[in-house]
């Protein structure tokens, strides 16, 4: 399998949770991918998750019902562990839809909303640090 080269920071799309056009930082130090969620709600089996922000563009208010979802430990660049909701989902990369699981995190303070890790990027990308958007830029 060949794998597409993607620089540092893309624009991606995640269709399942109505977000489109969001920057994303390639982040081959951190293991899962995140994405910022403003409020999580667990309601007996289901997760009801309201991604909104007034900082990230492009992360209107919306909210989206997960009936799957799980918990792990994630452990942050200042080595702090937190436990954290992980929900499945999909992204768009160079136009093809790729299944990803995300943590839910509140990543308002960071420059970007979303962080793609290495469980997601293996087998799929090689990272160039010299180069950004490479997948967006190709949707032109």
């Amino acid at each position: 399998m060949t794998k597409k080269v993607i620089g540092r920071i893309d624009i991606v799309d995640f269709p399942k949770l109505g977000l489109n056009h969001i920057d994303v930082k390639i982040d081959t130090g951190a293991y899962t991918s995140a994405i910022h969620c403003s409020e999580i709600i667990e309601e007996g089996e289901s997760l009801r998750c309201i991604f909104n922000s007034e900082v990230h563009k492009n992360f209107g208010k919306t909210e989206i019902v997960f009936n799957e979802f799980w918990r792990t430990n994630v452990k942050s660049s200042n080595g702090f562990k937190e436990n954290r909701y992980k929900i499945k989902s999909e992204v768009i990369f160079f136009g093809k839809s790729y299944k990803i699981n995300l943590t839910l995190s509140t990543r308002e303070d960071m420059k970007f909303p979303v962080l793609i890790g290495r469980q997601f990027l293996k087998r799929k990308f090689l990272v160039d640090v010299d180069v950004e958007n490479v997948s967006f830029n190709l949707k032109k």
